[in-house]
């Protein structure tokens, strides 16, 4: 398979081992098969600039995210070659994750040193927190994660430093069924989100 340029980030479909995306270094995202080792299974114009990362949503495995240099999150649904939302944060962007608890929060880095959260439940146009975390003159943020268990990020940088954040309680919340309801399983009810 023949990319158009260097690839910068790959990641494997949640659901489907075959399936794999590659973003490059001139702003293409490739959506590519083991199986099919000649061609595209589709061609995403995502950026202007090298895409950094990208992160399958993980409780809808048809929506992925994507950052780049050129300061944009861009959430994508698969097979569509428009993007749903973007997000510019004013500077080049490290990293983009979707959180393991909520289907609608996710958060990203930048190279001037902030961490950006996310809830497209209660906000689809603005970031509903922002923290400086890191000096943007010395040091950049390049690397985040979120922890499975407990309500903290990692954020990491480009000098090896690693900082710990505890998301706020209003972050956390996770979705209840209406009371008198049918019980429904809560990892449905943030699929339907």
């Amino acid at each position: 398979l023949k990319l158009k340029g260097c690839g910068m980030c790959m990641v494997f479909h949640p659901n489907n081992p075959e399936i794999f995306l590659v973003g490059t270094e001139e702003g293409y995202i490739f959506k590519c098969s083991t199986a099919y080792s000649s061609k595209y299974l589709m061609t995403y114009y995502a950026h202007y600039l090298s895409v950094h990362r990208m992160d399958y949503n993980k409780f809808n495995s048809n929506i992925f995210a994507s950052c780049s240099g050129d300061w944009r999150v861009k959430i994508w649904e698969d097979m569509r070659p428009e993007p749903l939302f973007i997000f510019d944060l004013g500077a080049s962007v490290g990293d983009v994750k979707w959180a393991p608890y909520s289907s609608t929060v996710f958060a990203a880095v930048t190279t001037e040193g902030k961490v950006f959260v996310f809830d497209l439940n209660v906000n689809k146009y603005k970031a509903i927190c922002i923290q400086a975390v890191v000096s943007k003159r010395k040091n950049k943020l390049s690397r985040l994660a979120f922890n499975h268990k407990l309500p903290f990020i990692i954020v990491g940088d480009d000098k090896g430093t690693t900082i710990t954040l505890k998301l706020s309680p209003n972050l956390r919340v996770k979705t209840k069924a209406p009371k008198k309801a049918v019980p429904v399983d809560p990892h449905a009810l943030e699929v339907q989100k």
